[in-house]
């Protein structure tokens, strides 16, 4: 199974491209990925983030994330963009209405300022360090794949996300055998052991963005399994 997943992930990798995540609107060159996207995307750079408030901005965005589409989280950091906001001393200076006001885009807004003012709180109080997973776990709003996310993208710490996306195309090519999510991402971890923390990172990062790819365009909920370049090793296709 292990093999399988190391498979996987370099058809997906052959198939899509680099996939440049997690994008950063803050960054000053655009880089175009496989399908055309731009706007903060960095295909195959893997030195960001590169400063705290980039950091920042990956960590709210993991957060406004949540139940919502990249496009709506996109809306949301440009209204804070705009007003050069996408910091932690600019966030914690806004009222609780402000805030929500501006996040609006991306749903539950009301929820996610007060996660987000949460969180900034506690990020002015690492004063550079990374956190732990279980700090993150233990503040309001933040669960196992939003730390993950803050971990793997903002600090290269080498935890796989497992989202969604993940259960539905693993639980379509091996069925039965995804179901906890920390086992799941642990299996994943193993699958890449022999590699360094380094590479991991690298690993993870686009290993994630390609099955958010795939999931999208072609293991949907109605997954259009004639198109999926994985048929040959889906169990559900056979």
């Amino acid at each position: 199974m292990k093999k399988l997943i190391s498979n996987i992930y370099d058809i997906l990798l052959n198939y899509y491209g680099y996939q440049g995540w997690w994008p950063l609107l803050s960054i000053s060159e655009n880089k175009t990925r496989n399908n055309g996207d731009k706007r903060g995307y960095h295909p195959g750079d893997y030195s960001l983030p590169k400063d705290d408030n980039q950091v920042y901005e990956i960590c709210i965005g993991a957060i406004l994330t949540q139940n919502t589409s990249w496009l709506q989280v996109e809306k949301a950091l440009n209204n804070l963009f705009e007003r050069d906001l996408i910091n932690p001393d600019g966030i914690i200076e806004l009222s609780n209405e402000e805030l929500s006001e501006l996040i609006k885009p991306s749903g539950y807004f009301n929820q996610k300022a007060k996660k987000i003012r949460i969180f900034t709180e506690f990020f002015l109080n690492l004063k550079g360090r990374i956190p732990l997973r279980k700090e993150l776990l233990s503040l309001w709003g933040i669960g196992r794949e939003t730390a993950d996310s803050i971990l793997l993208y903002a600090y290269k710490k080498p935890y796989f996300v497992i989202d969604a996306y993940t259960k539905r195309i693993f639980n379509r090519v091996l069925p039965d055998n995804f179901n906890d999510y920390d086992e799941m991402r642990s299996l994943f971890e193993e699958s890449f052991k022999n590699h360094s923390d380094h590479e991991k990172v690298n690993i993870f990062n686009e290993y994630h963005a390609l099955i958010v790819e795939h999931g999208k365009n072609i293991c949907k909920k109605k997954p259009l399994c004639k198109n999926c370049v994985l048929k040959e090793l889906c169990e559900f296709y056979s």
